[in-house]
């Protein structure tokens, strides 16, 4: 791997074709490759690092018109209606399934539309808002185009891939999500982590947060935002990758920027699923870099960390001054969509207090990344 190399090195050896063939010896290398290309774009603009950019923790820092809460594609022009979620610890999210109690778990994308990673990775070339390409052969044409992607493609996936353009797209997602796998994208390697192998000590107001955050009886977090059973499990993900409708309002911000009318359906947008009860739930992200991949929520709603925390405490108290959103200094909108609201788990636990709030955000900070934790800031 060749992870030393930055972002736009890696960019300029992918437009200029100047890599060395030896550099994509293995999958993950010709992933890495694959991943920074902006030629997989119908104007060679956009890679799949430009909506998840390894400097910013995977998710897309550029500016738009609408800010920073929705992404913008290959033309210069269309912005979608969701927030880019990062690529961090992405591999984590099981495949696509129903549970034992008839639950959705897992997949890729907020809807979990995609199974798997190779599924996610051959989405956004072909998506007419994000990098546009007509079809799959025209993405096939690209790769060949690339003298050194034509021998590790016939050196890792066989003679003959090229030639069959379902067979090298195929080739090509699973190179891409053989990077996505690869440690350097999911290193634990936060304060967090290093609390848990003793090499660092948390502040007392970090301490604090973790045990509100672990415990059911001070907070409702770890309902969706725990995968395994022991509090100091050294691959936590601070997901559950369940689907909930948590009651996030509409950005009527986006809405006016792009013209989107109808509801954002969620799960029931997923083609495998077909309940009415799906509407408007949304996978449990992941909570590793958090702190420094906002703006937040499906729709990037909420531009604040603590904003979120807050939100989240509008289900348990009875203060109205505590209802109020400290970015608009209104009250919390209604929710998208009301009627499939996970009560249970919003509900539970008792209401925050300001050092409470405070304390979950300063825990929630602990769990970034070592090479993201310059982006923190006060």
């Amino acid at each position: 791997m060749k992870h030393a190399v930055s972002a736009i090195a890696l960019l300029l050896a992918c437009a200029f074709g100047s890599a060395a063939a030896d550099e994509y010896g293995s999958i993950e290398d010709l992933g890495e490759a694959l991943f920074f290309d902006v030629n997989l774009s119908l104007n060679r603009t956009q890679a799949c690092a430009t909506c998840h950019d390894p400097e910013f923790g995977f998710a897309d820092p550029r500016e738009t018109r609408l800010g920073r809460m929705v992404s913008l594609g290959d033309d210069g022009v269309s912005l979608g209606d969701r927030n880019a979620p990062t690529a961090s610890y992405a591999r984590f999210s099981p495949g696509f399934h129903l549970n034992q109690e008839g639950e959705w778990i897992g997949g890729q994308f907020l809807d979990g539309r995609e199974p798997d990673l190779e599924g996610q990775a051959g989405g956004p070339p072909l998506n007419p808002i994000e990098m546009a390409m007509p079809d799959k052969a025209a993405v096939v044409a690209r790769l060949a185009e690339n003298p050194h992607y034509a021998t590790a493609f016939e050196t890792l996936f066989g003679a003959g891939t090229l030639q069959d353009t379902g067979r090298a797209y195929r080739a090509m997602t699973e190179a891409i999500a053989a990077f996505e796998r690869t440690d350097y994208i999911a290193p634990f390697d936060s304060k967090y982590d290093r609390y848990l192998r003793g090499e660092e000590k948390l502040t007392r107001q970090e301490e604090l947060g973790l045990v509100v955050f672990f415990s059911e009886q001070f907070s409702n977090c770890n309902q969706c935002h725990q995968l395994r059973a022991s509090q100091v499990a050294a691959d936590e993900t601070f997901s559950n990758y369940e689907y909930h409708n948590i009651g996030v309002p509409v950005n009527e911000t986006v809405r006016a920027g792009t013209g989107v009318t109808d509801r954002d359906q969620g799960l029931l947008a997923n083609p495998a699923v077909d309940d009415p009860a799906a509407l408007g739930k949304f996978k449990v992200p992941t909570l590793r870099n958090v702190a420094v991949t906002g703006p937040y929520m499906h729709n990037g709603v909420f531009g604040d960390l603590r904003t979120v925390v807050q939100f989240y405490n509008i289900y348990n108290t009875k203060d109205a001054k505590r209802r109020i959103n400290p970015e608009t200094g209104d009250t919390f909108r209604p929710p998208e969509v009301a009627a499939t609201l996970s009560v249970q788990e919003l509900t539970h636990g008792p209401a925050l207090d300001d050092e409470r709030v405070d304390a979950i955000v300063a825990f929630l900070r602990t769990l970034t990344d070592a090479r993201y934790e310059h982006l923190l800031t006060e």
